[in-house]
């Protein structure tokens, strides 16, 4: 009996050996699949803001120009659409692959049809920029200065859809439907946080062409919601179309005209739309798979708290990808 007790509990060792193996390889082999995945580091992002200019009304194709050269350094380890396809939710689980646009491959030219849209269109920012007021020599200057993104990686607008029209020999793509809003904020050096709710609603934008190529640029205007919503509460309980019209813990303050003056816009909820504008060039174009991607610059105003603070302006950077249907 002493010699079966020592057979069987060396063969319990044997198997506990195993499964633990098995465990330590089946780890190994995910960690080094997930690492397969992983996005790369976007680089110095003050290097790929160097090339903004204090107004993006005037940055215009320099803008464009700066842009291109920051997405022609794409990641080592981009995939394409098809490759993203393939893989499982386990796969893209935790690797920040749902964050990222697809690469697109080829130098091709797609020349849309009567009644063709852009669909699937995911735009990736890389970089942000907020105007500030630097103080120089007793001087006041606006100026963008690097910021640094603080949301998770749900920044992202993906799944946008719209028509294509060709009026007048030009393309122009018109925002229907979509994920196309998320909120996000950056904080400045000096630890100031910016929100702002970055999005291409109901953007209208003419290209400089009927087809799309490598060098296709196109671009517009879009409106830009309130970050919150009316529904939102303040810590005191204030909202847009809920909540109460004053502080009730300052009644004193509010209980005429002269002292409701200066609580006026924080008792007075506003649901502000503002308006941004995006200009977009394409690098990349596979007409087999109907795909384009390419760069884009974005300005946009920030976060008002519901009216009771002026936007700052924000300028964004970035990649985009699209199917052409």
């Amino acid at each position: 009996k002493g010699a079966q007790f020592a057979t069987c509990l060396s063969v319990r060792l044997n198997i506990n050996t195993i499964t633990m193996k098995l465990a330590a390889a089946c780890t190994l082999a995910f960690a080094a699949s997930a690492n397969a995945f992983a996005p790369a580091t976007s680089g110095n992002r003050a290097t790929q803001l160097n090339a903004m200019k204090d107004d993006f009304v005037k940055v215009g194709a320099a803008a464009l120009a700066g842009a291109a050269i920051f997405g022609a350094t794409l990641p080592a380890q981009a995939i394409t659409k098809s490759e993203l396809n393939q893989l499982s939710y386990l796969q893209v689980k935790g690797t920040g692959l749902a964050n990222r646009c697809s690469e697109v491959i080829g130098e091709d030219t797609i020349t849309p049809k009567s009644g063709a849209k852009l669909a699937e269109m995911c735009i990736e920012p890389k970089a942000w920029a907020v105007e500030e007021e630097i103080g120089k020599a007793g001087k006041t200057e606006k100026k963008f200065v690097n910021s640094k993104v603080m949301t998770r990686q749900t920044y992202t607008l993906e799944g946008i859809e719209g028509s294509i029209k060709t009026d007048g020999g030009a393309i122009t793509f018109v925002e229907e439907e979509g994920i196309d809003y998320a909120p996000t904020t950056v904080q400045l050096p000096g630890g100031e946080r910016v929100p702002f709710l970055f999005t291409v609603k109901e953007l209208v934008a003419k290209g400089n062409g009927p087809a799309f190529k490598p060098g296709f640029q196109m671009g517009g205007d879009f409106s830009v919601p309130s970050y919150r919503t009316g529904l939102f509460l303040d810590p005191k309980g204030r909202g847009g179309v809920t909540g109460y019209d004053m502080a009730v813990a300052l009644p004193g303050l509010q209980s005429g005209e002269e002292g409701d003056a200066d609580l006026f816009k924080e008792n007075n909820k506003t649901f502000d739309v503002g308006q941004g504008r995006i200009e977009m060039e394409v690098n990349k174009v596979n007409a087999d798979e109907g795909e384009i991607g390419g760069v884009f610059v974005a300005s946009q105003p920030g976060d008002t708290d519901m009216g009771s603070k002026v936007p700052k302006k924000i300028l964004t950077k970035g990649i985009f990808y699209a199917k052409v249907q």
